[in-house]
Order: C-alpha cells, then sequence, then structure tokens
C-alpha cells in the first residue's frame, strides 16, 4: 500500500462508488470516506445507506455520515484522520474550512468538460442539447462550484442513439481512470493545473425537475428525441396522456424519431396493434418504452396489448 498519500474520499451515489474501488485497487490508503447520512425512503420509511457507505463498509474503511460540514466534532473527526489529499466525487459543496485542510488540497471529478456543464446534471444536459461530445474533467476546489483550477480531462464521444444509462456509466468508468492519473501527478509533484476562463460562455448543467423533464412537442423532432434518451433512465421525461375521459402523467423511456411529412396535429397519437407514435413537426416519434401511472415501464407492443387508444388520443 501506498501510504504516503493518505485520502479521504467523499461521494455518494454508485457514480462514486467505482473511483473508490478503483482507488483502492491501485492500493492507495483511503483513511476514510465522508458520505451522506442514511435517509429514509420507501413505504416503511427504512432507512437507506449510500451506495459509498454500503462499499465502503464492506472494506471495512472508516466512514462519516456528517449532517453539517462545519459542524465542530465533525472537523475534529475529519482532522484526526490526518488526510494529506481529500477526492470529491459527486458529493456536496464544501466549506473552505473542509476543502482547505489536506496539505495536497482537495480535488473533484466532474462530470463534464469544464467549464461547459457545471452543475447537478452534466451527464443529462449534455444529451438533451444534442452534444456529440463530452468528458470528465478534475480540478482543485475553491469557493465556487465547479470553477476551480482543471488538472485533467478526458474526451469521449456521445452516440448518436446513446442514453444518459449508458453514458453515465462510461464517464463513471473514464473518470475513475482520471483521478488514479491526478493522484500520481500529485504524488510526483507533476501537477499543472489550468485555471478555467472566467468570460467563457459555458453551457449550464441545471438541476433537473418537473418542469424541465416535460416534453414539449412542438419542439424539432431532434430536441424531442435528445431530450427523451438524455433523461432515461432516470429521472424520465414525461408528458400528459389525454385519452377518452382520462388525463394521465406518462414517463417516455425509449423512443426513435422517423422524419416523415403528415398533415396531422402535433400530439396526436397513432397506434396499431405492434406500434404507437406522436407526431411531431417534421415526422414522428416512435414510442417504445413507456411508464403508465402505477404500472411497471413496459415496451409499447406489451402495452398495447392490454390498453386501448382512443382515435383522438393525445400526448401534450
Amino acid at each position: 500500500m501506498n501510504k504516503d498519500i493518505r485520502i479521504v474520499f467523499m461521494g455518494t451515489p454508485d457514480f462514486a462508488v467505482a473511483t473508490l474501488k478503483t482507488i483502492l485497487d491501485h492500493k492507495y490508503n483511503v483513511v476514510g470516506v465522508i458520505t451522506a447520512p442514511d435517509r429514509p425512503a420507501g413505504r416503511g420509511r427504512k432507512l437507506n445507506e449510500s451506495a459509498v457507505k454500503v462499499f465502503a463498509k464492506e472494506q471495512g474503511l472508516t466512514i462519516l455520515q456528517p449532517t453539517n460540514l462545519k459542524n465542530t466534532d465533525f472537523l475534529e473527526q475529519l482532522e484526526a484522520l490526518k488526510a494529506n489529499l481529500q477526492i470529491i466525487v459527486a458529493f456536496r459543496m464544501l466549506p473552505k474550512v473542509v476543502w482547505d485542510m489536506p496539505k495536497h488540497g482537495t480535488f473533484n471529478l466532474h462530470a463534464s468538460l469544464l467549464p461547459n456543464y457545471r452543475g447537478a446534471a452534466p451527464i443529462n444536459w449534455a444529451i438533451i442539447n444534442g452534444e456529440t461530445k463530452t468528458g470528465v474533467s478534475t480540478f482543485f476546489i475553491d469557493e465556487k462550484i465547479d470553477t476551480g483550477a482543471m488538472i485533467l480531462q478526458q474526451e469521449t464521444d456521445i452516440e448518436p442513439t446513446e442514453n444518459a444509462g449508458s453514458l453515465h456509466d462510461r464517464l463513471m468508468s473514464i473518470g475513475s481512470g482520471l483521478v488514479v492519473d491526478t493522484i500520481q501527478l500529485i504524488e510526483k509533484g507533476d501537477v499543472k493545473t489550468t485555471p478555467q476562463p472566467e468570460d467563457a460562455i459555458s453551457k449550464t448543467a441545471y438541476k433537473l425537475n418537473r418542469d424541465n423533464c416535460k416534453l414539449d412537442f412542438t419542439a424539432s423532432i431532434k430536441n424531442t428525441y435528445n431530450k427523451i434518451r438524455g433523461l432515461s433512465p432516470y429521472p424520465a421525461a414525461w408528458c400528459q396522456l389525454h385519452n377518452n375521459e382520462e388525463v394521465l402523467d406518462i414517463k417516455i423511456y425509449k423512443a426513435e424519431p422517423e422524419i416523415e411529412q403528415h398533415n396531422l396535429e402535433t400530439g396526436t397519437l397513432i397506434s396499431s396493434k405492434s406500434t404507437l407514435k406522436v407526431a411531431v413537426k417534421e415526422g414522428f416519434i416512435n414510442l417504445l418504452e413507456i411508464k403508465l401511472p402505477g404500472k411497471r415501464t413496459m415496451d409499447v407492443k406489451s402495452l398495447l396489448n392490454g390498453y386501448t387508444f382512443d382515435k383522438d388520443a393525445k400526448l401534450l
């Protein structure tokens, strides 16, 4: 084990677990793991442990779960770990007293090519906005969000039919390697940072919410398709189904565009025995996988076996 570098790792979701595992696989000394407090989830409100906590417990690592990062007891516990490097992957904003603590600093892995897509959902927005390239960046933390001096970046193509789930998994793997490369530079004292341009006109990775996940079928066919794949499998693009007297919120997980001239009103649904498509400006969005309220996600062929769409049915 490399004991010169003493690492505190901070993260919460699966995306962070892959990096923590890679750090350990490279025999680095992780002296502590900071993750989110357990939260009640599901109908029974059972306490749910973060993915990072579950993995860290399996590895026998020291775990801290502060609710307040400025709490005196937490800061004393953190200092007692005697870390000289902190690594952040999908955690939360840190106060200066935390990120300024270790000798070698605190660096973050972000799933975009900074300065583009600073913010909460970089993977989703890169696809929603129709990007053909994205990547991962490591940078030293400063007072603002995702603005610190960059250390390393690695670029990758976004495939034309790729969704957020597959891109997430690829960036998770690429990012894990980039973190180890960054540790090695710090270890050797070879870090050369690049300041992020302050005047850069960059795209933002806004936090996803109900409003910005709603589909607008008056948008271009390309934008509608990109939004569906950019929000799949989580949190999923949604719209309203108007079918007879029913108005249902439905989620669309998979679709494909069909360029075709027609005179139908935007949002009109056309169903056959095995297909379901919605009219948009330049053609149709062929729906492949959707979810009705209270039902499981299913392919459209299975849905059409048990659900009837009225001839005047619409998606709005």
